[in-house]
């Protein structure tokens, strides 16, 4: 039975919603100033960090001991994980490449279908161009077999911590360069979209698994220690700045301080639970909804200032999650339909 921890919604609802309002204010024309919109905002950017790392913790929550205990083969792994993202994908895929068709959008859609883009030497799509994300962590879900195989036992996992955080510096500091990868700010190139540049944060969730009950009864027992702890990594983060040492304390903590949430408070509660449940399908489709407001001249509806921005925002949000739980139905419907029509054809043919 996977094992649940009732914070981890909240914290994922939280993340989309500062992706996306990044996003937004990244991509609109806002002309906004002080911290909150030059500095906070911008930063919410390495969320996506935060996401690899719960993946890494969820995945080994739901999948690590069935693949101990040989009670999931591969093959039935690779097929849950395609046929949970794929057909939402796919849908997406289609809606971007008909709002902007182009010969180089059909080769994105056909690298997206085959969810296989994070394995591109320089992976720079622009169809549903948030999915860089998506894409490096099912290159993790291919190599999930691997990975827990690293957490048989904690010593391999810590040195398998160690190599990644090592992967990670010298990626950024020599094999990234100009001397590996020719033109890279031409092509943009961005050293997140690789599996060894990210590894760590994966590593490091399967690491906090392997510890997860004594962690989630100190951060349950001295919530005020794990908050206190977060509050630190995050003033670290904007003091020292957004190294990978910083945003891994930042991710360990948040990630920690959760595990001892179960009841109450902002991460648990019914809303944070809904939109958790969606958290990805609203980070796939955000921008989407966002381009489709553009398209109806609807981003600048209040002008310019921080009023049409608080508009933008909430529309695209609230947007997202409509069009989320629409197409989520809606997809259910027609694999029910599908399946109903299978095991038709099976009965008529016995």
């Amino acid at each position: 039975m996977k094992e649940r921890y009732e914070g981890i919604d909240g914290l994922k609802a939280y993340a989309i919603i500062g992706i996306a309002l990044m996003h937004i204010l990244s991509n609109g024309n806002f002309g906004l100033t002080g911290f909150a919109f030059q500095k906070l905002i911008p930063s919410l950017t390495n969320l996506v960090f935060l996401f690899m790392m719960v993946s890494g913790f969820g995945m080994c929550c739901g999948y690590y001991q069935k693949f101990k205990e040989q009670k999931i083969s591969v093959g039935e792994f690779y097929i849950k994980r395609y046929s949970k993202i794929w057909p939402y994908f796919a849908l997406l895929c289609a809606l971007d490449f008909v709002m902007s068709p182009s010969r180089s959008a059909l080769y994105e859609v056909f690298a997206n279908l085959t969810l296989c883009q994070g394995l591109l030497p320089n992976m720079n799509i622009s169809v549903i161009g948030v999915s860089w994300t998506l894409a490096v962590i099912f290159v993790f879900y291919l190599l999930f077999p691997f990975f827990c195989f690293l957490l048989e036992n904690k010593k391999r996992a810590w040195l398998a911590f160690i190599c990644a955080v090592i992967y990670n510096f010298v990626c950024s500091t020599y094999f990234f360069d100009e001397s590996h990868i020719a033109d890279r700010v031409v092509v943009n190139f961005s050293a997140r979209t690789n599996i060894l540049y990210c590894a760590v944060y994966f590593i490091a969730g399967g690491l906090i698994y392997l510890y997860r009950k004594e962690l989630a009864e100190f951060a349950s027992k001295y919530k005020i220690i794990a908050g206190a702890v977060l509050l630190i990594a995050t003033v670290a983060y904007f003091a020292i700045g957004g190294s990978t040492l910083t945003m891994l304390f930042f991710c360990v903590a948040a990630l920690v301080y959760t595990l001892g949430c179960n009841r109450g408070g902002v991460l648990v509660n019914p809303v944070a639970k809904f939109l958790g449940g969606i958290s990805f399908e609203i980070y796939l489709c955000h921008m989407v909804i966002y381009r489709v407001l553009e398209k109806l001249h609807l981003v600048q509806l209040f002008g310019s200032g921080l009023l049409a921005y608080i508009f933008t925002a909430i529309a695209v949000v609230c947007g997202s999650v409509v069009f989320s739980v629409c197409a989520k139905w809606f997809l259910n419907k027609i694999e029910r339909f599908l399946k109903e029509r299978v095991n038709n054809r099976r009965v008529n043919h016995v």
